[in-house]
């Protein structure tokens, strides 16, 4: 190849290559919707009981995905909200919501026995599991996930509770992996658990 054909060939090739560079170091689109939490360690203590009166831990739901949101029953709307909401999102996974293990966590549990865990929770869903355990278990459980909570009012019997208000979504292998804020669109979150559910 003479001088010139080879210096044309380099003055053509030089842009494609800076454009295949620029390619490369482009940020490719996120995998998921939720904010990726995937490296934290939460939930390494979480062991409480089930409405059904059996004990429970992540381990037993190993193969599936597992929503977990701390609320209590007599919440007059953030918790029916986020429970209606991953209602919808089982009814849109279809045959994928057997592999979803839907999990809430009640931060009240002088007033929330396993009685009326029973009736409320599987209300939206007969899939979902209502969880509690004595007060210091629970407290226990709401530090690993760093959830606050907090008495508000008449704390004889007639109060409510501030607490956190997202969902923690936990991988197939039972590690950590995805945040969801309250009142989030349900096919965000249906996105993201197909996601996982595919091994993202």
């Amino acid at each position: 190849m003479s001088s010139r054909r080879k210096a044309i060939s380099l003055i053509v090739a030089a842009p494609l290559l800076a454009l295949g560079l620029l390619a490369g170091c482009t940020p490719s689109e996120p995998v998921f919707k939720s904010t990726d939490i995937s490296g934290t360690s939460y939930g390494k203590t979480l062991r409480l009981t089930d409405h059904h009166g059996q004990e429970r831990t992540l381990a037993d739901f190993k193969g599936k995905v597992v929503t977990i949101f701390f609320g209590y029953t007599q919440c007059p709307d953030v918790c029916p909200t986020a429970l209606s909401g991953m209602s919808t999102v089982m009814q849109e996974l279809g045959p994928d919501a057997e592999r979803v293990q839907v999990i809430f966590v009640t931060v009240d549990p002088e007033r929330d026995t396993p009685e009326l865990l029973a009736q409320y929770v599987p209300a939206f869903d007969a899939r979902f599991l209502g969880l509690y355990g004595t007060p210091e278990k629970i407290a226990e459980v709401a530090k690993e996930f760093r959830v606050f909570y907090r008495k508000s009012g008449d704390l004889a019997g007639h109060y409510t509770i501030d607490h956190t208000a997202g969902t923690y979504v936990f991988g197939p292998d039972g590690r950590p992996r995805l945040y969801v804020k309250h009142a989030e669109d349900p096919q965000v979150v249906v996105a993201d658990i197909k996601a996982l559910l595919a091994g993202k």
